[in-house]
């Protein structure tokens, strides 16, 4: 049966491309038959991190009807299935994000998971991928803005009858004037589950193309990113035990 999952966040900012990336490489590492799309029709940014911006074939032409959806499905060298979009504002005419989930059920029982790298805000186009989408993630980061606009989706999602399936915290430095996890959790009502730290190794892997995952792999990001991968596909992730040893020093 195949999952729909939409990565949701209310702000700009959180890393949720980033995220949606990482986590679809993981995914697809512990053997999932998973693709990431860029559901951000207005400002795409999941070729961007992937370093591949121009793509032939893209969620626009899918919309368009110019190509089926499984043309414009392209493999990333880290592994990873992707379907971008375009990034030239010629393939914002005519595009209609509320055909999104008529296209994606093509893609229904040819793979398993549908990671939905969703748009900033509560527009048209975030509303259409979470109406698209079987399951959300919330993508916040430790702040009040993101966090209250992450709350606004996740009441959106629950008059659509979407199931949240957690909250990401994002970007964590342990600075006093961030929320706390009681915090979060208490507000949002939703279960914690990954908190990634902010980690140099995350913008220098997005200025290699490359996802953290497999560009650092022992990083604090990559490594609990890989544990919400191992999570959602109900698997057991555990570190080498050389490692949980110099990290529990």
């Amino acid at each position: 049966m195949t999952r729909i999952i939409a990565l949701l966040g209310g702000k700009g900012g959180v890393g949720k491309s980033t995220l949606t990336a990482n986590l679809g490489t993981a995914m697809a590492d512990f053997g999932a038959n998973v693709v990431a799309v860029d559901a951000n029709l207005t400002t795409p940014n999941l070729g961007i991190h992937l370093g591949i911006p121009l793509y032939p074939k893209t969620m626009h032409d899918v919309l368009k009807g110019r190509v089926s959806i499984t043309d414009a499905i392209y493999r990333h060298p880290s592994g990873l299935r992707v379907i971008p979009a375009g990034i030239s504002l010629d393939d914002l005419r005519g595009v209609d994000p509320k055909e999104l989930s008529t296209h994606l059920l093509d893609l229904v029982g040819i793979v398993d998971y549908i990671l939905l790298d969703a748009s900033a805000g509560l527009g048209r186009e975030a509303l259409a991928a979470q109406e698209s989408a079987d399951e959300t993630l919330l993508v916040t980061t430790p702040d009040m803005p993101s966090v209250t606009d992450s709350l606004k989706a996740a009441k959106i999602g629950e008059q659509l009858g979407t199931k949240t399936l957690g909250t990401v915290v994002n970007r964590i430095t342990g600075r006093k004037h961030e929320m706390s996890y009681e915090q979060i959790m208490t507000m949002l009502d939703s279960q914690i589950v990954a908190e990634i730290p902010e980690d140099p190794a995350v913008p220098e892997s997005i200025a290699a193309r490359m996802p953290v995952v497999h560009y650092r792999p022992r990083s604090p990001a990559a490594r609990e990113i890989k544990r919400l991968a191992a999570y959602l596909l109900g698997v057991e992730y555990q570190e080498p035990s050389w490692l949980r040893k110099l990290f529990r020093l």
